[in-house]
């Protein structure tokens, strides 16, 4: 019976989800503004949720689930959820990493090409009838560029593989060295951006990251400079990147990602030396597809008592043999 299935909340627009789930879940759907009325009817009866990661999830929201279990999030940041507060409540989180960083780290390289060769500008150039007035005028190369990566984690990590190929210097910037790995690890940002011209930001958004790409980052980056963003909005200082990209402080970025989506700040739009894409990284039917199943899967494992499937490292699970 329907009434006996668990209840789980859906957040955001995840349609093919959504399908999955109703084959064994009771799912109510919501998003923004709908949010609390869905929680006003349903919050003691839901024991799961799936979320893409766009409405947040802090303290108070969870005070209104006392039932609540599980957190599925579609996507590998998570930042949109309290995992302190979680944690406290016994409430697992998971999210999808794997199977996107393919995809991520190819979009990564595509975005840096379109950005230092001006392939949207050069786009807009021939449309606008401009050619037959003249030829587009020469700019930057990747070939005497060394790119500093900030953050080596799996989408970083596969990001460098495919840079290597154009037989560039690479660098990065990680909390922790890895060894492992054939690149110079700077343990300072600020050093490394003076050492480089190109920085690809691939680290996780939240509090400890927020602006960590700043006015003193961008300067030392300097007037060749190039940023590119796949990672968070929320980690770059989009008012200080404005200022560089008008002043000449830096030559240009490439950003997929925003701190207030989808609002993208005036400034931005303003400006022809920066690339803008719509958090379009992983999204392929392919990749997407991927990452639905494994929010489905997180769930349904949950709730049938066989654990999660990828916890994130806040809430970690021990299973029993």
């Amino acid at each position: 019976m329907a009434g006996d299935r668990v209840q789980v909340l859906s957040l955001g627009d995840m349609a093919d989800v959504e399908r999955q789930l109703e084959s064994g879940f009771e799912v109510h759907r919501a998003t923004g503004v709908h949010i609390d009325e869905v929680l006003a009817r349903h919050g003691t009866a839901i024991r799961g949720i799936a979320t893409r990661g766009r409405d947040r999830l802090d303290a108070a929201s969870l005070a209104r689930l006392p039932g609540l279990e599980i957190i599925a999030n579609f996507g590998v940041g998570y930042d949109s959820i309290d995992v302190e507060a979680a944690a406290r409540r016994g409430v697992m989180v998971t999210n999808t990493p794997d199977v996107l960083n393919d995809e991520v780290a190819d979009f990564a390289v595509a975005l840096l090409l379109a950005t230092v060769r001006r392939l949207p500008q050069a786009d807009r150039f021939v449309r606008a009838g401009r050619w037959l007035q003249g030829n587009f005028p020469l700019g930057a190369t990747l070939r005497d560029r060394t790119v500093g990566l900030i953050g080596m984690g799996r989408i970083g990590e596969r990001i460098a593989r495919r840079l290597a190929a154009f037989e560039v210097p690479i660098v990065y910037h990680a909390r922790r060295a890895r060894p492992e790995v054939p690149y110079r690890h700077y343990p300072e940002l600020l050093t490394m951006a003076k050492d480089v011209d190109t920085l690809v930001a691939i680290l996780p958004g939240g509090a400890p990251t927020r602006g960590l790409i700043d006015a003193a980052v961008l300067a030392a980056l300097g007037p060749r400079g190039i940023l590119i963003n796949v990672a968070r909005g929320s980690v770059v200082d989009e008012r200080a990147l404005v200022d560089a990209l008008r002043s000449g402080t830096i030559l240009a970025a490439g950003l997929d990602v925003f701190a207030d989506e989808p609002r993208v700040p005036a400034g931005l739009l303003e400006l022809d030396n920066v690339v803008l894409a719509p958090h379009v990284g992983s999204a392929t039917h392919h990749t997407r597809g991927l990452m639905g199943s494994l929010v489905v899967e997180n769930l349904r494992s949950w709730f049938e008592g066989r654990g999660p499937v990828t916890p994130v490292p806040e809430t970690p699970w021990k299973r029993t043999a």
